[in-house]
């Protein structure tokens, strides 16, 4: 079926409207975590789409059409047909922003301007590479599993954890993932000692410092800060370096996101000052802050949690399409070099 242009090209600036008007609610620390708790438990999609599926399946709940507030499980049309579910008549689909690909071929593939873009049953010439890009977006729909029926969804196991207690492995696979940078992780034996912060990053000394007084699960979701400043904000990050606020909510984001995707609750910590590090970065408003970080925390949040041999929540994929999903994770970076005078980064303040 043909597309019209205009038509598609007012169907994606409707969407993006939508995704702006959603991450300007995000400006409360309350939103920011809970976007960010879902963000976590639905980390096959893009931050974008996930901000998309929150808002829209938010408002289906207001007006009656889904019974609980928060999606469980999302995916197409198709794909529920392959799980043996089916759409319940009468039920709106979530639009999401989808990647259109073109296939293209090259017999030097290290050179860039030598890839040409193949027809759609054009075959590539002998030695010839062929590789997928994305060339655009288009719309598309999706479905929580509580707009559906059929067959019954397979439980998963989810992590249960006592109060005050971190999920087993969780701290050592964070320590781990910190000492790979190249850092020495110190516990102190209270703030005091840290100037009032519960952990530190410092890149002068290659040290991360944690309060050792803190219940284990304090110490754990500190520790993932933590890890935040050490793979996000060297002294090669100059609008970390010139701007903590982009520094901290982007670190907090991230141990917030590695929290909820092992089942913690974060409810008890003290997450609204994300909002207030938004509002204080100059030049640009907690909008423009949350929209250009949210990217980083989440591509780094999975490269976290790709990491970590940890029971770990779902990401938000019906059980039997996961095979499917491409995996997701970001590269080992080199241990930076030591600089002269870089910064150091406080952890929450609980």
């Amino acid at each position: 079926m043909h597309v019209d242009a205009s038509d598609r090209q007012a169907k994606l600036e409707a969407v993006q409207a939508k995704l702006v008007s959603a991450v300007g609610e995000l400006v409360t620390g309350e939103d920011w975590r809970r976007a960010l708790e879902f963000a976590a438990r639905f980390r096959a999609r893009s931050f974008n789409n996930t901000l998309l599926i929150y808002v829209q399946h938010h408002s289906a709940y207001e007006e009656g059409r889904v019974p609980a507030p928060t999606p469980t499980y999302v995916a197409g049309f198709k794909q529920w047909l392959s799980l043996g579910r089916h759409v319940v008549k009468g039920q709106s689909g979530y639009q999401i922003l989808a990647p259109v690909t073109a296939r293209f071929a090259s017999r030097t593939p290290e050179v860039d301007t030598s890839w040409h873009r193949l027809n759609r049953s054009e075959r590539p010439g002998p030695g010839e590479v062929v590789r997928s890009r994305m060339i655009g977006l288009r719309p598309a729909y999706v479905w929580d599993v509580s707009q559906t029926d059929g067959d019954p969804i397979p439980a998963r196991p989810t992590p249960s954890l006592l109060q005050g207690a971190a999920p087993e492995g969780l701290w050592d696979g964070l320590a781990t993932q910190v000492e790979d940078r190249g850092f020495a992780l110190r516990m102190v034996p209270d703030a005091s000692a840290l100037g009032g912060a519960n952990g530190t990053t410092n890149y002068a000394t290659y040290v991360v410092s944690v309060r050792a007084d803190m219940e284990p699960a304090a110490r754990t979701k500190t520790l993932a800060h933590e890890l935040g400043h050490v793979l996000l904000h060297g002294p090669d990050n100059v609008e970390a370096t010139d701007h903590r606020g982009v520094a901290e909510v982007e670190a907090e984001s991230v141990a917030l996101m590695i929290g909820a995707a092992h089942g913690m609750d974060t409810s008890d910590y003290t997450v609204p000052y994300v909002s207030s590090w938004a509002g204080s970065v100059p030049g640009k408003t907690p909008v423009e802050v949350v929209q250009a970080t949210a990217d980083r925390v989440r591509t780094t949040a999975l490269g976290i949690l790709d990491r970590l041999a940890t029971l770990q929540a779902g990401t938000g994929t019906p059980p039997g399409l996961e095979a499917a999903q491409p995996t997701h994770s970001i590269p080992e970076q080199p241990r930076p070099a030591p600089q002269r005078r870089p910064p150091s980064f406080e952890a929450v303040r609980l």
